[in-house]
């Protein structure tokens, strides 16, 4: 199966069993707007509870915040959201399709790195054990030639980003021959930029003085509480304010699912620090994110860092962590210095001072911030994308299955009586009656017994406890894990310690 295949895969999967629904489907749906289902809304839960966790909980120099979604108009002027919150558009005329030109050419340029990637893998399957990488990179005509193209492309690219040249934006398409994925002309307008925020009207009267904005991020909400948040907590820098919430863009090319919406939930954290230990910290806080992230136990080759091409007006540094997705590696975090423009400008636009007093310097300053940004919807997608499998049994048989890490799947065990009579049920509902005050667990009494076992594989619940007659004699009952699919008898006395503790998030906190 391919990757686009398995995309597709994924789509469906989540809307058959429960995890997303296209928003408003019986309307026809409303583009880039999705709903999230019983066993998605779990997941996406589990996996903010998890953020919220290692973020707050096990740092005690980080505090949490909850700000409104409507926010004083200003706040965006003084942002710089107004000015300068655009996305460089073009379209083509042929497709009547629009796209992001920053995206065709960062797409162009990974095409030709795959390329040179391509020729190293024929020649080491070519020489064998006698074939030296790094001498054949340098000196092969082929690579250096793409190896040209690709450093000629990138630096003007890096310069028009910077200096919003978009007259040669649009010229770098053209010369790279870029072609629209739909129609495969290259017939493109000029690009323009296009502000992303949604506008709305408070009060009655829908005049000028009253437009706001539905927020675009959550950190300035952060920002304007920055007094209030240290003052009451007495934090003392460096210290660091979470907080997780929706966001709006008005994205004009929405599309890959749920990976680019215009309805989202981030979760964000700012690093309050000393002006001049911001690098360091920056460096620091992409290690732990890192860290964060390979703790779900998936392959690290499936993350990697990304410099900005173009840094954002407020930042000094910034890097993406990327997720390999099924349609290729595409930002899942950000982290970025964001100097302390945010807290002055504040200041200028409210005439406040956002000052902090250290004490140890015995002197007043302006902090600067390492922002750490994880869109919540992202990982929905990257862990439904990952954690899906179509395997093929000893016996010639399918099953589609979600590897979800334990603490983080919708439901953590499901009982399963494996009849509708004989006392069954009631022995069952004894033990689920238990087991749901630890987590979100699932009594199940329909169908056959293998059905029902294929169902919990294919939500992703890590382990199906099955009680028979024999847990009637016994007291002993059969536990199924979703991984192995290997059953073992255990007492039902036990299923409470044994299984709680192994879906656990308490686990996955002890690894960071």
């Amino acid at each position: 199966m391919n990757n686009e295949e398995h995309f597709k895969n994924v789509i469906s999967h989540s809307k058959e069993y429960g995890f997303i629904f296209p928003s408003s489907e019986i309307y026809d749906g409303l583009s880039a707007v999705y709903d999230y289902g019983t066993y998605g809304v779990e997941l996406k839960n589990n996996i903010r509870n998890y953020w919220w966790k290692a973020m707050v909980q096990l740092n005690e120099n980080i505090v949490g915040l909850d700000s409104a979604i409507f926010m004083h108009p200003t706040i965006w002027k003084a942002s710089g959201h107004v000015d300068a919150f655009n996305d460089p558009l073009i379209d083509n005329k042929d497709s009547k399709k629009r796209y992001r030109a920053d995206v065709l050419i960062e797409e162009y340029l990974a095409k030709q790195a795959d390329k040179i990637e391509k020729e190293v893998e024929k020649a080491k399957k070519r020489f064998g054990e006698k074939f030296d990488e790094p001498l054949y990179r340098s000196t092969n005509p082929r690579i250096t030639e793409i190896q040209t193209t690709i450093n000629n492309v990138y630096s003007r690219f890096k310069k028009g980003m910077e200096e919003s040249d978009l007259a040669d934006l649009r010229q770098i398409i053209v010369d790279c021959e870029i072609v629209c994925p739909i129609s495969g002309t290259k017939n493109w307008t000029d690009v323009r930029q296009f502000n992303l925020m949604f506008s709305t009207s408070m009060g009655a009267m829908e005049e000028s003085s009253n437009q706001l904005y539905l927020r675009p991020e959550t950190a300035q909400g952060i920002f304007v509480n920055f007094l209030n948040v240290q003052k009451t907590t007495r934090m003392k820098i460096p210290f660091g304010i979470a907080q997780t919430g929706k966001a709006f863009r008005n994205e004009i090319v929405a599309r890959q699912f749920i990976f680019r919406m215009r309805e989202f939930e981030q979760m964000e954290m700012q690093f309050f620090v000393q002006p001049g230990t911001e690098i360091e910290w920056y460096e620091s806080w992409k290690k732990k994110r890192l860290a964060w992230h390979h703790n779900l136990g998936f392959p690290q080759t499936k993350y990697r860092f990304k410099d900005h091409t173009k840094l954002a007006h407020y930042a000094n540094a910034a890097a993406d962590i990327e997720f390999e997705f099924p349609f290729g590696f595409k930002e899942i975090e950000g982290i970025h210095s964001r100097t302390d423009f945010d807290l002055k400008s504040h200041e200028k636009f409210s005439g406040k001072k956002l000052q902090y007093f250290d004490p140890e310097l015995n002197s007043s300053y302006v902090p600067y911030v390492v922002e750490t940004s994880i869109g919540l919807d992202r990982m929905v997608l990257a862990i439904l994308s990952q954690s899906l499998t179509k395997e093929t049994l000893e016996d010639g048989t399918t099953r589609d299955v979600m590897n979800i890490p334990h603490f983080l799947a919708p439901v953590k065990a499901a009982v399963l009586p494996l009849m509708k009579k004989d006392g069954l049920p009631e022995k069952a509902l004894e033990l689920f009656n238990k087991l749901k005050l630890h987590s979100f667990c699932q009594y199940d009494e329909k169908d056959s017994i293998g059905k029902r076992y294929r169902r919990q594989d294919a939500i992703g619940t890590p382990y199906a406890i099955t009680i028979d007659h024999q847990t009637l004699e016994d007291n002993t009952v059969t536990i199924r894990d979703r991984d192995t699919m290997k059953q073992e008898r255990i007492n039902m006395d036990e299923v409470e310690s044994i299984v709680m503790k192994k879906v656990d998030i308490t686990e996955a906190l002890k690894r960071l």
